[in-house]
């Protein structure tokens, strides 16, 4: 960039700044967007009944190129973690609860890591939503595709025994 002769590097500043300036966290979800609600919450055409919950807004892209789900998210902004000084209250977990209480749901996926931070989060979550009735679920954890035996933790390697299906 130092060595560019074109404004090739001014441009990117100002493509910078000016995301900055315009992009935001969607007001229901936390992902992002320009406008007050992102195309995913606006969308009618998505199921209402279920909410996908995420640490990261950035972990909503990889969940959305698979077009396998068709709901809704709930960005928590990060996860339990005191070690990091992180506790519940500096998450979106209020905001979820309300989410929660006012819409309904049939079912909230949580779809945190499977490492200490995001299995205290699901346990805090799942404690704090059982009364409110609504079926709770997480995504399946094991073995990648294409992945061996050999290259496998021991975690994984649980997880993958404990949450195995019938053919």
């Amino acid at each position: 960039m130092v060595q560019s002769r074109a404004d090739q590097p001014d441009q990117i500043a100002r493509a910078i700044a000016r995301t900055r300036e315009t992009v935001r966290p969607c007001t229901q979800c936390g992902f992002f967007t320009m406008e007050p609600l992102c195309e995913i919450c606006s969308d009618p055409g998505r199921a209402f009944d279920q909410l996908c919950v995420v640490e990261q807004p950035t972990d909503i892209l990889p969940l959305e190129k698979t077009g396998a789900f068709r709901g809704r998210y709930h960005s928590l902004g990060g996860r339990i973690s005191p070690l990091d000084h992180v506790g519940p209250e500096d998450l979106r977990i209020d905001a979820l609860v309300a989410r929660v209480k006012a819409e309904g749901l049939g079912e909230v996926i949580l779809a945190l890591a499977a490492d200490v931070e995001g299995e205290a989060t699901t346990n805090y979550l799942v404690e704090l939503l059982k009364p409110f009735g609504v079926n709770i679920t997480r995504i399946a954890h094991g073995l990648p595709a294409g992945g061996g035996l050999e290259s496998a933790d021991e975690l994984t390697l649980y997880q993958a025994l404990s949450g195995r299906t019938k053919l």
